[in-house]
């Protein structure tokens, strides 16, 4: 790379980094004078509160990087231009397009970097902080389905209980129907659903259990039953937040054991799934707004250019919650969703990029 790439990649990955050391101290000091009340009152070890914010810290930083990295390109990118750096640069006979090279490849550095701590690193910090979240800050928020659960356990059978209740390890009003082809051969209904840990069995009270049968069906009672049973407790119900604790390999795995089981959550956890690679993508479309908003010096300064970037920065988050929310909530597309701020903001980069040219 000549002089010029070396100059202005230093300033792309040093501001960054800089913005990132200068924002996450802040962040952590506003999260603690927040939750400070509650540390004390729950009376959480010293040790457990440094690794909460070690991984608050991780966090942080993967859920907000697009923001940290566009303002800080348009920040250093501004100064150029006040400088008329820029207009130096473009005077001697470099193109828009060549001046534009360095930034390129800080963004793939960017993005590889970005890539790797959401695939890897970050889902390990977010399974430390929610764990912390839900024992000390917020005691008795569910973060598990309870009611009315219905699971595709494997290809033939189907289960369902009315209550699910993952701490006691119980369930209430539980049915079991094997089926074989499109028919049902039998059908266990209980009260209650009872496992337990010690030889991972299970405990049915007040059992029916209905065998189907071509001249009538067969139907037995009983009071107790001690059985195994085709599924793991634990896994019938996972948390909420589960999809942001497992790296690349393992999300994808439990999305497609979710999906066998027709989970209703599914939306969800592709949204996690698909944001691991659009969010990382995004370093290239804002750095191309960033440096066609900021390479041309105004009358208003770098004001006026941090003004528009802080903007159009947080309309990207906008954008990128209001339609991820959409998709949880709703049958709209997760893919399409995921994407779709990425398309706009593409189709608003390619824009201003014509026009910085110009």
């Amino acid at each position: 790379m000549k002089i010029l790439d070396w100059y202005i990649l230093k300033r792309y990955l040093g501001t960054f980094s800089m913005m990132l050391l200068l924002f996450i101290p802040i962040g952590i000091t506003v999260n603690l004078a927040e939750k400070i009340d509650k540390i004390l009152e729950n009376e959480v070890p010293f040790v457990e509160v440094a690794e909460y914010y070690l991984n608050f810290t991780i966090y942080f930083a993967n859920l907000l990087f697009p923001l940290f990295l566009f303002l800080s390109i348009i920040w250093f990118t501004s100064k150029l231009a006040n400088n008329t750096e820029v207009i130096a640069f473009l005077s001697s006979g470099v193109s828009f397009y060549r001046f534009l090279r360095p930034y390129l490849i800080g963004a793939t550095i960017v993005c590889i970097a970005a890539l790797g701590l959401s695939m890897f690193l970050a889902p390990k910090a977010s399974k430390g902080f929610n764990e912390f979240k839900y024992e000390y800050l917020k005691r008795g928020h569910q973060t598990q389905e309870t009611k009315d659960v219905y699971r595709q356990v494997n290809d033939n059978e189907v289960i369902y209980a009315s209550h699910f209740r993952p701490k006691t390890h119980t369930a209430s009003n539980f049915t079991l129907e094997h089926f074989e082809g499109n028919e049902m051969k039998f059908k266990i209904s209980a009260s209650r659903l009872k496992f337990n840990t010690e030889d991972s069995t299970y405990t049915l009270s007040n059992v029916d259990k209905r065998v189907v049968g071509e001249d009538g069906d067969i139907i037995t009672k009983q009071t107790i039953l001690d059985t195994v049973l085709p599924f793991e407790f634990d896994e019938l119900t996972p948390e909420t937040y589960i999809a942001e604790t497992l790296n690349f390999s393992e999300l994808n795995e439990f999305i497609e054991k979710e999906s066998r089981r027709g989970s209703g959550n599914m939306n969800m956890y592709l949204v996690a799934a698909y944001k691991r690679v659009s969010i990382p993508v995004s370093a290239f479309i804002l750095t191309i707004i960033a440096v066609a908003v900021s390479s041309m010096k105004r009358r208003g300064g770098m004001g006026i250019n941090l003004a528009v970037g802080i903007s159009l920065a947080f309309l990207f988050i906008f954008f990128d919650k209001i339609f991820g929310t959409i998709a949880e909530q709703s049958t709209f597309s997760p893919l399409l969703a995921v994407w779709i701020p990425n398309i706009s903001f593409g189709i608003l980069a390619v824009f201003l990029l014509l026009k910085a040219k110009r």
